[in-house]
């Protein structure tokens, strides 16, 4: 078939062949990925061999070792680009605990994988026991993160909402390994006394404001009324707060609990109890605050077999002071937990 002549036509041609070009070029890494990886399950491994020409008499012979070797190295570019692509495909699957036992440190290392909790597959009930019992692996992962502001209406009305904010800290914010006693009966109470009970973190604003406060559940005491745990079955309680900063940190004016200045340098005159004190005692008087919190746990899976439960829990604290020197927000987290329950031994 001839190539058409006319510009016009020779435009829409050249049209065509750049945007096929361009289907392909300015995909993502992650689509160009899972369409090779897709390829490579569809055609096959021999589908990216090279192909070999046909020898001549002039032209040596390739060794069927050398064949081998060429055919290992394709195969095993396909499958890295198998993997590639389905790494590339967003946030992993659900993870299980025979999930997790199979993997090594490596095979985890820089995955995201350690700051998620384990998911839970299954039915059935957990019983509880008067005594003898224990949650251990307790997992908290949250998944969203509230702030309450005031919100102003178009009216001029001015409310308290729950806003959605954006997550600032890396994959180091889920709380894992607690552990504490079950008393069961006709109430079920969990008593937290072990494990990565605290995590550093901090979430952004709309307005750009940043929220640092220490995600925690300790000294946890949960109760919900019933004898087993089953979907559906809720239970919760109080914990404490400790201070998102210690009394070693220093602010940038050098300023400590038990170490720093004792006031900012070039205003020794505010200490006459005059005008302005108010103002700069807080900044300048550190103290440790310990508030309270509140977290509700709602079960959605059990596993019998294995002993575990999992669902979802909600969160409600106050945000760091700076040490006394601002007023506390309250923070709303939400997100899924994970637990075993096992015999006290």
């Amino acid at each position: 078939v001839a190539r058409p002549q006319t510009s016009q036509v020779r435009g829409v041609w050249r049209d065509r062949v750049l945007l096929k070009q361009r289907s392909v070029v300015d995909l993502p890494c992650s689509a160009r990925m899972m369409k090779l990886a897709i390829l490579c399950l569809a055609l096959g491994v021999s589908a990216f061999q090279p192909s070999t020409p046909k020898p001549s008499a002039t032209s040596s012979k390739v060794s069927p070792a050398t064949q081998a070797a060429a055919a290992k190295t394709v195969a095993a570019n396909a499958a890295a680009a198998l993997l590639a692509g389905f790494a590339a495909m967003g946030p992993a699957a659900a993870i299980t605990s025979d999930i997790r036992s199979q993997l090594s440190y490596e095979q985890v290392k820089g995955t995201g994988l350690a700051n998620r909790c384990n998911e839970v597959l299954g039915s059935g009930s957990i019983s509880v026991p008067a005594s003898g019992y224990k949650l251990v692996d307790l997992c908290l992962e949250p998944k969203s993160w509230q702030v309450e502001e005031e919100v102003a209406t178009k009216k001029g009305d001015v409310s308290k909402q729950f806003v959605n904010t954006k997550l600032m800290t890396r994959q180091t914010y889920t709380l894992d390994g607690i552990s504490g006693k079950l008393a069961g009966g006709g109430t079920i109470t969990f008593t937290e006394e072990d494990g990565i009970d605290y995590a550093p973190t901090t979430v952004q604003l709309p307005g750009g404001e940043r929220v640092p406060f220490l995600f925690t559940v300790k000294e946890l005491v949960a109760k919900g009324s019933g004898g087993a745990f089953k979907p559906g079955f809720e239970f919760g309680g109080s914990f404490k707060v400790p201070s998102y900063r210690t009394g070693l940190f220093l602010d940038p004016k050098g300023r400590g609990m038990v170490t720093g200045y004792d006031q900012a340098q070039a205003l020794m005159a505010s200490q006459t109890g005059v005008d302005g004190q108010a103002e700069l005692a807080n900044e300048n008087n550190k103290v440790f605050d310990v508030f309270d919190g509140n977290i509700e746990f709602a079960v959605s899976q059990v596993n019998a077999d294995e002993g575990e439960i999992g669902g979802v829990f909600v969160s409600s604290q106050p945000s760091d002071t700076d040490l006394g020197s601002k007023e506390p927000k309250k923070i709303l987290s939400k997100g899924i937990f994970y637990g075993k329950v096992v015999k006290d031994e």
